[in-house]
């Protein structure tokens, strides 16, 4: 397993005025699947991080301000994670961060985009089903009534679908991990690793929660990983679930990305 020490984190506000580096938010102490989705990414290509505290949803009780208008004024959105790259426009959307670590990776790190057209459309499409509106993640957002669920569209009806399309997405998955097992490959796409292997192993924590030597619980996630473990009980996605799901998550996860997992915050 590889693992490294740390971290530091810095504010929001001195992350956006440096002007070299690749700034990544993130809540310390939190598995934010998006986070720590890209990450592992760039993790896998060799890009060093600089840490920043994402601002966290709401109003701040002292100020009476919405503590995240600064993250707004600088970026024209709210999401997590936000990445600076030296002085470039800041990146949201996860195909926009893959491109931008995809470009400036270590020299020798794997390609996460295959050059190959066929297998680039192979990939991209189980990224986008995976991390794209109405993907696994999105679902997974609506199955409970919550701010963040509501920022993803939750509703009655949206919630008792969730869980479906959730299990579709699996399945999806596992069907290609089998008929790719049959070809004598580990990996979603083709012969190697992709951005595909790396985000689907990183946010199916979601739904498969890993053992501590992998994602270590913190006061700040234990919650979080408590409701993972419950979306892993949902009937139509644990019938979706199989070895193969989680054979192939610990693989990727221990191979090559960050084990045991640096969150920050408190351990427990």
């Amino acid at each position: 397993m590889q693992t490294s020490s740390g971290p530091d984190f810095i504010g929001l506000e001195e992350a956006a005025a440096m002007k070299t580096g690749t700034r990544v938010t993130f809540v310390p102490g939190m598995p934010a699947v998006f986070s720590e989705a890209l990450k592992n990414i760039c993790f896998v290509k060799g890009v060093p991080l600089i840490r920043v505290v994402h601002p966290h949803m709401g109003i701040d009780k002292a100020t009476g301000k919405d503590r995240q208008e600064k993250l707004y004024e600088l970026t024209s959105q709210t999401g997590l994670p936000t990445m600076f790259h030296n002085e470039e426009r800041p990146r949201n959307v996860w195909i926009e961060q893959l491109a931008l670590a995809e470009r400036i990776g270590a020299p020798g790190s794997p390609s996460l985009i295959p050059d190959d057209f066929e297998l680039r459309s192979e990939a991209l499409g189980l990224c986008a089903v995976v991390m794209g509106e109405d993907g696994m993640v999105w679902n997974m957002r609506i199955l409970i009534d919550t701010p963040l669920g509501r920022k993803y569209g939750y509703s009655e009806e949206a919630c008792s679908n969730a869980p479906d399309k959730v299990a579709a997405v699996v399945s999806l998955i596992d069907r290609r991990l089998e008929a790719q097992e049959e070809c004598g490959s580990q990996y979603l796409v083709g012969k190697t690793l992709t951005a595909a292997d790396v985000y689907w192993a990183t946010v199916s924590i979601s739904i498969l929660p890993p053992p501590p030597e992998i994602m270590p619980v913190t006061q700040q996630n234990k919650r979080a990983l408590e409701y993972f473990a419950m979306n892993s009980k949902i009937p139509a996605i644990s019938k979706a679930l199989s070895p193969r799901i989680e054979n192939h998550q610990r693989y990727i996860l221990t191979t090559y990305c960050e084990t045991p997992a640096v969150l920050g915050g408190d351990p427990l």
